[in-house]
């Protein structure tokens, strides 16, 4: 019938909103069974997924009466809903009854190259072609299999033999005739970066750009060519190169929202989350009320700045409510950006543990959208961090139904692997599939090491361990040298001289303890057997800890000393120290009390405060610590088959096996230098131990916190909190022994291991050190400086000086004293020296200018103004005045608990 002509037209051209409103119509008109299949592709493509799967078993309750034509487009909705294997049967079938029908074989030959089988798609896609030769579309994925077998030269003819198809079979009229263009060009840009031919490419863009600006085209079109060939090049691993096209179009075009929103997706996929946001927030001034660009901005600061996140998700469901519906194409639209913004604000309850406001959010979206992806897993993901195993797995059982790959992937990660091998070679294909992380997808890639683990095929299991970890090490940029230099400087600043120096150090404060030592060591494990405990409360890995040297840090910048962290350790005084420990343990209290307000001990289990143990005992000193150890060659390979995404941050090291030797050495040598500073106050606690004797290891454990025997604390596992680390599956099971000895599994791989781990720790000597005889130099002489005792704050600020000539704030404050003194000049050369050091503190330049004027210096005056205009960028966020921050206060900073 000629309707079903028109459909079929309809799909071809890819217009899916007229294609959904004249089959539903003609549907209703005369319920003919083959417009179902053109129906539910309709709605597949329109994102109605429950529809889809509805019409789909509609069709199959007439599929008796399906002519040979209907059935080829119901396996288009097979392909759609991504059951290529299902797909491949129907058509197969299609072809034993009819054998030269086109667009059977057109459609089987891109299921196969969906599946990988490369050529057995050639073979189909030729086959298609002799029969009907001016179909474009065949001719573009033919090339794509070239391509894909690396046949270049066959690829370029075939891609000259689309090019011939589309001038001579298509009228520029044709609703597809731009589309097939966009689509040829695409694929030859794709095609030279493949042979690195990138001149060519970037002239071609060059070229496009002029005949844009001449108005051959317009903005958007080229545009999209960019962003095209951006995405091209990220596929092939050409980060840089992508980066850079998107940047030099960028400037061109005046922050074209489009070409923003691609490099900040850029940004992210390879770490760069700062960069991502001020993108996001650049093209957000341009294009304020785009619901989506809030979704994305909510993302990219989720992670790292909550109240930012909150604010973004909370305007895109604001304005996405807002959005006037208009028809019912419209309607899909909206109720569709409603899900995503509702989502985004779902994913930030959940971020901050809010977690019966983010699942109602989530089950309300899913109540509208029972197949919306990303809700089903955001509540999957929070259904385990809760604990809630099985509620967890029935929803990613359900993500499987709907997305075989995706599905598969959540219960590996709660280890749930699948029976059937196909599943597994179907993810394996995935994984090469290029994307903007790249030719290889590094989370799959874990997953499928994983799995095969699991299977007993370790050799399999390994080499899929090391594509993910290869894919991995391009986005990061650990440098296993400064790591051991680092750790090199906190054995030399935290050292017995400087407890024997400043005595009587920190407060006397035993809440706090601490669990550390290598990830994969047992933390978790550790963590969760304490917390079973009355009077502990585990309160997960904080950063606490790091927060406090990022504060350091930033105030020895502040007062431009030229020295940072741990360095500087020796300059603060007992009072400054009581204060940031007192700060820090209200903190630890306030956490304490949300959950478990009877605990009398908090634990942080932040692994890598193993670090910064000198800095734990400077601060609290009768703090326990208990340091957990385990056989390094499982720790490497246990932390080899983890995929900490650490492009988010941290654990760099984890992705090269030499690396995590080196690190298991600098570990070990630093724990060394740690159990000699402080004798017996260090708890050592072997995993494997732990693992064989659970209650001597609690019962040992407990008694070093100093709290009776409680026997719960063996029933970790039934623990009911929040967990949200690598082990988040772990400490919902009993005590098992299957981690022990993991390492024998793969002992013919550890070469680069045990290279790390034995070679010579060398690092660089340390000359530079600078010892201060006594702390607080600069704060005293400012307390001085306030009660008018103008000499002794002098001596102070002098001190300082003779051991550290280039420290800014006391020769900004010895230049007060001047002043005050009316050693106007020997004061303004003080000023000066300060604000050379550190031009972003308005104060000084502001005093500095005023000291001028009021000597009359108008040469000087006239040269800093100018200067000036050019200093003033950082003022919000470095100005700060002393009397506002020489407190404990400017070196804590509250943080987001990651439990």
């Amino acid at each position: 019938m000629n309707e079903l002509i028109l459909l079929r037209q309809l799909a071809e051209n890819q217009q899916y909103p007229s294609l959904l409103e004249l089959a539903q119509s003609l549907w209703y008109d005369s319920g003919n069974p083959a417009v179902l299949p053109l129906l539910a592709t309709a709605n597949a493509h329109m994102g109605l997924k429950e529809n889809t799967q509805a019409l789909y078993q509609q069709s199959l309750k007439h599929f008796d009466v399906l002519d040979v034509d209907a059935r080829c487009d119901l396996a288009v909705v097979l392909i759609v809903m991504q059951r290529i294997d299902d797909a491949i049967k129907m058509l197969s079938d299609i072809l034993m009854e009819q054998g030269n029908h086109a667009l059977a074989l057109a459609r089987l030959a891109y299921c196969y190259l969906a599946s990988g089988r490369l050529a057995e798609a050639q073979h189909f896609f030729e086959k298609s072609l002799i029969i009907t030769p001016e179909r474009f579309i065949v001719h573009r994925n033919l090339v794509a299999v070239y391509i894909a077998q690396n046949e270049l030269n066959q690829a370029q003819k075939q891609l000259d033999s689309a090019t011939e198809v589309l001038v001579n079979y298509h009228k520029v009229g044709d609703p597809l005739y731009q589309q097939y263009w966009f689509q040829l060009n695409t694929t030859q840009l794709q095609l030279w970066v493949v042979q690195g031919l990138f001149c060519p490419a970037e002239e071609w863009l060059t070229q496009l750009s002029v005949r844009q600006q001449a108005g051959d085209y317009d903005e958007a079109v080229l545009v999209q060519y960019v962003k095209s060939y951006s995405q091209v090049l990220a596929e092939k691993n050409f980060h840089q190169q992508a980066t850079n096209i998107l940047r030099e179009y960028l400037k061109q075009y005046n922050n074209n929202v489009e070409l923003c929103m691609a490099l900040a997706e850029l940004a992210q996929v390879q770490g760069h989350f700062m960069q991502a946001i001020s993108l996001l927030q650049k093209a957000l001034k341009k294009d304020e009320g785009n619901s989506d660009l809030w979704v994305q901005l909510s993302t990219a600061c989720l992670h790292r700045f909550d109240k930012k996140a909150r604010k973004a998700a909370v305007r895109a469901v604001s304005l996405a409510e807002a959005l006037e519906i208009t028809d019912e194409q419209s309607l899909v639209l909206i109720k569709m950006k409603q899900a995503q913004a509702n989502n985004a604000l779902a994913e930030v309850e959940c971020q901050e543990q809010n977690f019966e406001v983010s699942e109602k959010l989530y089950r309300d979206i899913l109540a509208e959208h029972s197949h919306f992806l990303p809700a089903l897993q955001g509540l999957g993901q929070q259904q385990m961090q809760q604990g809630n195993i099985d509620e967890a797995v029935a929803l990613f059982e359900r993500i499987k139904d709907i997305d075989l790959l995706k599905g598969c992937s959540a219960l590996i990660n709660v280890r749930r692997f699948p029976d059937d091998v196909e599943a597994l070679d179907k993810m394996a294909i995935a994984a090469n599939k290029p994307s903007m992380e790249g030719s290889l997808r590094a989370g799959i890639l874990f997953q499928l090491a994983a799995a095969w683990e699991k299977k007993k095929d370790y050799n399999k299991a390994f080499r899929f361990a090391e594509q993910a970890n290869n894919a991995s090490k391009k986005f990061l940029s650990y440098n296993a040298q400064k790591h051991r230099e680092d750790c090199a400087r906190l054995r030399a600043c935290f050292n017995k001289t400087l407890y024997q120096h400043r005595p009587n150090y920190g407060i006397e404060s035993t809440i706090p303890v601490y669990v550390l030592g290598m990830p994969r060591s047992g933390t978790t494990l550790v963590e969760q057997i304490l917390s079973g405990h009355s009077d502990i409360f585990g309160a997960g890995e904080l950063g606490v800890i790091p927060q406090v040297i990022q504060g350091i840090n930033r105030w020895e910048r502040h007062t431009g000393s030229g020295r940072q962290y741990p360095d500087c350790i020796d300059d603060f005084n007992a009072d400054t120290i009581a204060g940031i420990a007192n700060n820090m343990l209200k903190e630890l209290q306030e956490l304490a009390a949300e959950t478990k307000p009877e605990s009398k001990y908090v634990v942080d289990k932040m692994p890598h405060n193993f670090e910064n143990i000198g800095l734990i005992k400077f601060l609290f000193p009768n703090a326990k610590i208990i340091s957990v150890r385990r056989d390094p060659r499982d720790i490497a390979m246990s932390n080899y088959f983890t995929d900490y995404q650490a492009k988010h941050g941290g654990m760099g090291f984890a992705y090269d096996l030499e690396h995590i030797g080196e690190q298991l050495a600098d570990h070990n040598l630093l724990m060394h230098h740690w159990q000699q500073t402080f004798p017996d106050e260090i708890l050592e606690i072997n995993y494997e131990d732990v693992v064989d004797d659970i209650e001597g290891c609690a019962r040992k454990m407990l008694s070093y916190i100093g709290v009776n025997w409680q026997p719960k604390v063996l029933k970790f596992n039934e623990l009911v909190r929040t967990v949200k680390t690598a082990s988040v599956w772990q400490v919902r099971q009993p005590i098992y022994k299957t981690s022990k000895g993991k390492w024998l599994r793969y002992q013919t791989r550890l070469t680069p291991l045990i290279k790390g781990t034995n070679a010579k720790i060398v690092s660089h000597p340390i000359t530079d050190l600078l010892t201060l005889p006594e702390p607080g130099f600069l704060t005293d002489g400012v307390a001085l400086y306030k009660e008018g005792k103008l000499d002794d704050a002098e001596m102070c600020f002098k001190k300082m000086l003779h051991h550290n000539p280039g420290h800014a704030a006391c020769h900004y404050m010895i230049g007060l004293v001047y002043l005050t003194k009316n050693h106007a000049q020997d004061g303004i050369r003080h000023f000066e020296k300060a604000v050379a050091s550190c031009p972003w503190q308005k104060e000084w330049r502001q005093n500095l200018l005023k000291a001028y004027e009021q000597e009359g210096e108008t040469n000087k005056i006239a040269a800093f103004k100018k200067g000036n205009q050019r200093t003033t960028a950082n003022d919000a966020n470095n100005a700060v005045t002393y009397d506002e921050h020489f407190t404990s206060d400017a070196f804590t900073t509250k943080t987001t608990v990651s439990q």
